[in-house]
């Protein structure tokens, strides 16, 4: 009887640590609808790893409005990554579906499939580890972010958040070290080669000019035409 007594509140102990968690993950959504994040779970690892390896901390990553980002590189990121974003509720189901297909025919897990939004949602709370429970997490932060944020703001915070180098986070700060310009200023091609580098950003940091970038580059150049992107 004891041991059974101390089961069941272990067991509500730690559903009560469970709700508390998702309610300040929402409480966070919820302010970031109107408040920009200053950081993320990403670039918290990655601060953490550079000065470990005594590299010092990030670049700068100033914040750039959505009407101030190049229409060029919003069409370009969407045609890269997710052209249903407009439609879909967070979750690309076809995607999810061929993606599945794909791992079964080579006997083996692969990433694929993931949307902008659950790519944020990653980026802001998660770490890079893959489990069962972090696509979990995952899934119902992408929940949250759906219901309370609109598209562009969602891809406002996607493209100040993400990662595109070495120590080199959000589109002004990749704009300002690979071109020496502003998010503003991108033009198309430009925003296809910075959205072509989103899957290995560190790698194609290290090797711009091999021909698989340039491929993608190209690949995503032909596709911006029709990508929809919120006004």
């Amino acid at each position: 009887m004891r041991l059974t007594g101390l089961l069941r509140r272990l067991f509500l102990l730690a559903l009560a640590v469970a709700l508390l968690w998702q309610a300040s993950l929402l409480a966070r959504v919820w302010w970031w609808t109107g408040h920009n994040p200053a950081d993320t779970a990403f670039m918290d690892v990655r601060t953490e790893q550079r000065l470990a390896d005594g590299r010092g901390p990030l670049l700068p990553h100033p914040w750039v409005p959505y009407a101030h980002i190049s229409p060029n590189l919003k069409r370009a990121v969407v045609a890269a990554e997710d052209a249903r974003f407009m439609v879909h509720d967070g979750f690309d189901w076809s995607g999810i579906e061929f993606a599945l297909r794909r791992d079964m025919h080579r006997g083996k897990l692969v990433a694929g499939g993931s949307t902008i939004t659950q790519q944020l949602a990653k980026n802001l709370f998660l770490s890079e580890r893959r489990s069962f429970v972090r696509k979990i997490e995952e899934a119902m932060i992408t929940v949250m972010i759906e219901h309370l944020w609109t598209k562009r703001r969602i891809l406002e915070v996607y493209l100040n958040v993400i990662e595109w180098g070495d120590g080199i986070f959000g589109c002004e700060s990749a704009a300002r070290h690979y071109f020496h310009g502003s998010a503003a200023a991108l033009g198309a091609e430009q925003s296809a080669r910075l959205a072509a580098m989103i899957p290995s950003p560190r790698f194609y940091d290290r090797h711009r000019g091999t021909r698989s970038l340039s491929g993608k580059t190209a690949t995503v150049l032909a596709r911006m035409s029709g990508a929809a992107i919120p006004p």
